[in-house]
């Protein structure tokens, strides 16, 4: 690559090699859980605190004074949540455990003058104050949504530990409490009274205490996390989507991915010079970029500087979806990530493209087919839609999404119709019918965002489903047609992920191991669309161009796999409002330029 500075690649891979798990924090987050375990354990179960582990546990944080059962849930429960930050060396987790771990040692020497209790704590504490600096990353965004997800998390761990601790006094239950009898007892007891069961001695208090201590740190961590202060998910600004157009403008026939870094659900950082940029979205603590970056080849090194020092800040993990080969060599020679091939994009040359041939005989006949059924076609520029029908495309886009959770973001805009986005491209089928419909003759529709000055990437596919099968290869070949009227050259269609395997997992002479890897795939893709998008992209004759996913370490892949799940929609976390109140906010004219990616196809 020209540009390249000697000696800057290996610099540059010592300083962004990415936040790898440093030994002290890995060790003292790993302690901290354990600890927290054997507190719990010590806190629940009335036999261990009696078995050969008890001197062990009773002179663990949080194991001391008159109510060392309920201390010990207390402990153990927080322990527990900040070990997963200690291992991401969040300041705050940080904070917090070096403010528990000296008042736990300062309550075992007060209650029970226990030294050993005070040298665990103080074990876990040296080494913490110690390395303080590898403590250094900031929060991860966050919304009011992480307190209800702790309030109901935290309440249905603390109903089944309760149940467990109700449950493992039998020697010492006055009569046969039934199942519901404890649930009641457990619930009661969350909220500070008492319940239906009794027992004999001194067991009730304990389990009174235990219950009460669960209940009371569900609420201390949702109200916490509730009114701490709230940093939102990322949104690209209007001066940094300004800034993207620029670059767009300049170098946007780069990369046919390139478009969908304007989606308004990312952030982005730009090189020094500001002639490049990378956005990214952070899903489950991992840094998610996609495509390759926006501009100047040559200033990309700046800017993937400038993404993995914020990986580093915060101690996200660094990964990039769907990146072209070039994009692929420059991230890994300028940070030490490994890069390994995702799938291909299926692009089809224009000039080259006709129905004629034997190849293209079934999606000749198909479109045919559909044409003698009364269907016909139109493709235009967004910018040449009237508001009302764009209105209407918008609903019907809506109406007819396949699952009630958007999907897209390395492939899809997440937006129709935006006054910004004028050069798109929109193919739409339309077939009259006695009856009209809600969205009149319209049957499907197609979206295109642009790719530099001649091309076009597909963006959505949406039909209605009472209409004719065929509908996406009618819209496509009209695309197809009418793509030199509007000076496209290259059309990009559908990611189809694995293609090679697929490709050569059927063919003749293939090994067990590439058959057997096959076979996986076609049988996820009964959820997945994997082989289906293959087939699909096959039937327009496309040169594949290979996409790749850069990571940091081999471990790392399940955990982006899963964020990438995440970000484009097939795995949901949140809780999204109800259907009848998203058309309604759509009716009240926020339709689509604030939306979640709209498409059902794009990816899988």
């Amino acid at each position: 690559m020209s540009g390249e500075v000697p000696g800057r690649s290996s610099r540059v891979r010592r300083i962004l090699r990415g936040p790898r798990p440093e030994a002290v924090p890995a060790l003292v987050g790993r302690a901290a859980a354990l600890v927290g375990l054997l507190d719990i354990a010590a806190g629940v179960f009335p036999r261990f605190r009696h078995s050969r582990m008890h001197a062990v546990a009773e002179v663990l944080p949080g194991s001391f004074g008159p109510f060392a059962a309920a201390l010990s849930l207390s402990a153990g429960v927080l322990l527990l949540l900040l070990a997963h930050g200690l291992k991401r060396h969040k300041r705050r987790a940080w904070r917090a455990a070096v403010a528990l771990l000296p008042a736990g040692a300062a309550a075992q020497f007060a209650y029970r003058h226990s030294l050993i209790g005070v040298l665990i704590a103080v074990a876990l504490l040296v080494p913490l104050l110690r390395h303080r600096d590898q403590f250094a990353a900031l929060p991860d965004p966050r919304s009011r949504w992480r307190a209800l997800a702790n309030f109901v998390l935290m309440s249905a761990g603390s109903v089944a530990l309760g149940l467990v601790i109700v449950s493992v006094h039998p020697n010492r239950t006055i009569g046969d409490p039934s199942l519901a009898d404890r649930l009641t007892h457990v619930i009661y007891g969350l909220f500070g009274f008492e319940g239906p069961v009794d027992y004999q001695g001194n067991t009730s208090w304990t389990v009174a205490f235990s219950l009460g201590a669960l209940g009371w740190i569900t609420a201390v961590t949702t109200i916490y996390l509730a009114f701490r202060p709230e940093h939102p998910a990322a949104r690209l600004t209007e001066e940094d989507e300004d800034k993207l157009r620029a670059l767009l403008e300049k170098h946007g026939r780069r990369d046919s991915l390139g478009h969908f870094a304007l989606r308004r659900d990312k952030a982005v950082v730009f090189s020094p010079s500001g002639k490049a940029a990378v956005t990214y979205r952070v899903v489950s603590g991992v840094m998610l970029a996609s495509g390759d970056p926006i501009g100047d080849v040559e200033a990309w090194p700046g800017a993937i500087e400038r993404f993995m020092d914020e990986a580093r800040a915060h101690s996200w993990t660094p990964a990039v979806m769907g990146c072209s080969e070039t994009g692929g060599e420059v991230w890994t020679r300028e940070t030490g990530l490994d890069a390994l091939e995702l799938g291909d994009e299926a692009v089809v040359d224009v000039a080259d493209f006709s129905l004629a041939g034997r190849a293209m005989r079934n999606v000749r006949q198909m479109v045919k087919r559909i044409e003698r059924a009364g269907y016909e076609t139109r493709v235009r520029r967004i910018r040449d839609l009237g508001e009302a029908e764009l209105e209407r495309i918008r609903r019907a886009a809506e109406d007819w999404r396949g699952t009630d959770t958007e999907r897209g973001f390395s492939m899809a805009l997440g937006r129709i119709g935006d006054p910004t986005d004028g050069d798109c491209l929109i193919a739409t089928a339309h077939k009259a019918d006695d009856e009209p419909g809600e969205y009149g003759d319209l049957k499907a529709i197609l979206h295109f965002v642009p790719w530099g000055k001649d091309g076009a990437s597909l963006d959505l596919m949406r039909r209605d489903r009472s209409a004719d099968p065929g509908m996406n290869e009618l819209l496509i070949v009209a695309a197809l047609q009418a793509a030199p009227k509007f000076g496209v050259s290259r059309v990009s269609l559908n990611f189809a992920m694995f293609r090679s395997a697929l490709a050569r997992g059927e063919k003749i002479g293939a090994g067990p191991v590439l058959r057997a890897w096959r076979g996986l795939l076609v049988f996820l893709s009964r959820w997945f669309q994997i082989e289906s998008l293959y087939k699909f992209n096959a039937k327009f004759q496309p040169r594949w161009e290979p996409r790749f996913v850069v990571y940091r370490a081999s471990g790392d892949l399940p955990r982006i796999g899963f964020a990438a799940m995440q970000a484009e929609g097939f795995v949901d976390l949140a809780l999204p409002l109800p259907r009848f109140l998203r058309r309604r906010r759509s009716a009240a004219g926020r339709p689509c330029a604030h939306a979640v990616a709209e498409r059902d196809v794009r990816a899988a």
